[in-house]
């Protein structure tokens, strides 16, 4: 399955010729991005990130919608055994 999430550009900057950026993921979690694909993004801008790669830019209140819809299946996993701790296969 592929996972876009959001987070919120703190910085960027160029490295090698490349947009480059942080991002705020929340909970304290951080990532230097690519932001190639998004060449207007400034800092403040939420975005979704794909391995590493921006794809496109949301306002906040998309941001909220899809990190509260992820929470959900976390919450729907853990639920249900489902996540880090247990094993979907039944294969541990």
């Amino acid at each position: 399955m592929c996972l876009g999430v959001p987070g919120k550009i703190i910085e960027v900057n160029e490295r090698n010729g490349l947009l480059m950026g942080k991002v705020d993921f929340g909970a304290g979690v951080t990532r230097e991005v690519c932001l190639a694909y998004i060449p207007d993004a400034q800092v403040g801008d939420y975005t979704v990130v794909h391995v590493g790669f921006a794809l496109n830019i949301l306002d906040e209140a998309e941001a909220q919608q899809s990190l509260e819809a992820l929470k959900e299946v976390v919450d729907i996993e853990e639920e249900l055994g489902l996540g880090y701790g247990g094993s979907a296969t039944g294969l541990s």
